[in-house]
């Protein structure tokens, strides 16, 4: 079976694209999960100038269909909050348009991650996904533990975050 996209590092110039992947699958992703009132209120605008500072500040990754569009994105770097010291690195972000879910490339998104991971000497990765997001068996999928649960507030919301992590990256694929 052919690849119907390619993965590559993001540029400047793609922020515009990311932001509207991120926005629109935020939509998608979160609809009665997150209020409607935020998720109608995300800005293209807003999330384009956030993605120019993330390109130039941490790995940021694209898909791309065979037209050239991009159709999702993941950013990674090290771990931000310094509360898991075991865990190194950290996957920021991954989202894909709905109608390119189950083909494949949010894995190769998060093997790409993965790899930049890897060769900043990293060897432990965690990832904090919201526990209503269906989408959290994916990290389990990928042999993601369940290392945590964290309460965060979105739009006056309290949700609950779980976060998986992977002690040894070195072969996770």
């Amino acid at each position: 079976m052919d690849k119907n996209f390619t993965i590559r590092k993001a540029t400047e110039p793609d922020a515009k694209a990311i932001a509207k992947v991120h926005v629109d699958s935020w939509r998608t992703t979160y609809a009665n999960i997150v209020p409607d009132e935020y998720l109608i209120n995300l800005s293209y605008e807003n999330r384009e100038q956030l993605w120019i500072k993330n390109i130039s500040n941490d790995a940021v990754f694209v898909a791309e269909n065979n037209e050239g569009q991009i159709i999702g994105f993941s950013s990674g770097g090290k771990e931000r909050s310094g509360k898991y010291i075991e865990f190194e690195g950290e996957l920021y972000a991954i989202y894909l348009l709905k109608e390119c879910q189950g083909q494949g490339i949010g894995k190769a998104l998060v093997t790409a991650i993965v790899e930049e991971i890897k060769a900043m000497g990293l060897r432990s990765m965690l990832v904090l996904v919201l526990k209503d997001n269906s989408f959290h068996r994916f990290y389990e999928a990928l042999g993601g533990k369940k290392i945590d649960t964290v309460k965060i507030q979105i739009a006056g919301k309290k949700l609950d975050e779980l976060v998986y992590g992977w002690a040894d990256i070195r072969n996770i694929f």
